[in-house]
């Protein structure tokens, strides 16, 4: 039995690294969507990379872009990823937010349909599934449907049904005849053989601001340097993903049972993240000319953007650190 002067010492010991803990800044940071960002994500907290930055990082999962958007203007999350369509359509409604980081510039989900549909064409008259109107499925769905010569509100009908699951069970049922798939789940679908890809829309000449991290002009204003330390963790996230694979390919297995699919899997989201995330007003102007609301009409990509923390972070040779250069 240890002794009360092993247990306070013990305690003594431990009392720096309590203290550490609770003295960090908390950010509470919303996601939606399974895939490609839950799984940068999942690299971020198990290399505990928020704590190597000096801060306590709470992470809540939305069901859809469009709740993640009430829920940031809110204020219960400072933080926003990765919908930004969802975001844009928010900051087009009189919401001051900025865009200060792009992980992945453009279009990056599959588009599955029913096995029997070969074509864009046969979409005509067809079901499709979204997760939420106003939200990035629907959105990039619509860019997807006009790419195709498609007119979205004419050839089409939408069903809100959810993110990635809902979507592939309602499409696994017959339910639904086509919709937006990420890349980490599209092999399970595939497998049922109910189902099949009818385009990977990473292949459109399209750069898109698919993928983007935003802040409310408020909270960047109050905790900037707070926001810098979570770019400088996402930064070295997306570094640990692109050059430890082992660590990367570990969280691509736990959605992805078939051991085949990691390999290739793991080499298209290497290819899709950008080393450094830097918004880029092309890619946030073609998602702003894609929303559907009237106030998108002349509005600019550098009224929703502000790149001056990435900027102060590849200045101080963050990267090339991290590089060993």
């Amino acid at each position: 039995m240890m002794s009360w002067r092993r247990i306070i010492g013990a305690a003594v010991l431990l009392w720096p690294v309590a203290t550490l803990a609770q003295s960090l800044p908390s950010l509470n940071m919303g996601y939606s969507g399974a895939g490609i960002g839950s799984d940068l994500l999942k690299v971020i907290e198990r290399n505990n990379l928020w704590r190597k930055h000096g801060l306590d990082v709470k992470v809540v999962y939305l069901s859809s872009g469009t709740l993640m958007a009430q829920t940031l203007s809110s204020g219960d999350i400072g933080i926003a990823g990765f919908d930004t369509p969802a975001m844009l359509n928010l900051a087009l409604a009189g919401h001051s937010l900025k865009i200060v980081a792009v992980p992945i510039n453009r279009i990056e989900p599959m588009f599955v349909v029913r096995a029997n549909i070969k074509t864009p064409a046969e979409l005509k008259g067809k079901k499709v599934t979204i997760s939420r109107f106003g939200s990035g499925s629907d959105i990039i769905t619509r860019v997807a449907l006009r790419y195709w010569k498609l007119d979205p509100d004419k050839d089409v009908s939408f069903f809100q049904s959810g993110n990635t699951p809902t979507r592939v069970a309602a499409l696994i049922a017959g339910h639904m005849d086509g919709g937006l798939v990420s890349s980490t789940g599209v092999a399970k679908i595939v497998a049922t053989g109910c189902c099949r890809v009818l385009a990977d829309l990473s292949e459109l000449p399209l750069d898109f601001a698919n993928y983007g991290v935003v802040v409310s002009g408020t909270f960047l204003r109050t905790q900037r340097e707070n926001v810098k330390r979570f770019l400088q963790a996402l930064v070295e996230g997306i570094h640990v993903f692109k050059t430890k694979p082992d660590i990367a390919r570990a969280v691509l297995r736990e959605s992805n049972s078939e051991a085949e699919i990691v390999g290739p899997l793991y080499e298209r989201l290497a290819k899709s993240f950008r080393d450094f995330p830097t918004p880029e007003a092309r890619g946030i102007q073609n998602v702003i000319d894609s929303l559907p609301t009237p106030k998108a009409k002349g509005a600019r990509a550098e009224d929703f953007t502000d790149a001056t923390l990435l900027e102060e972070i590849r200045k101080s040779g963050f990267l090339e650190r991290l590089q060993g250069k």
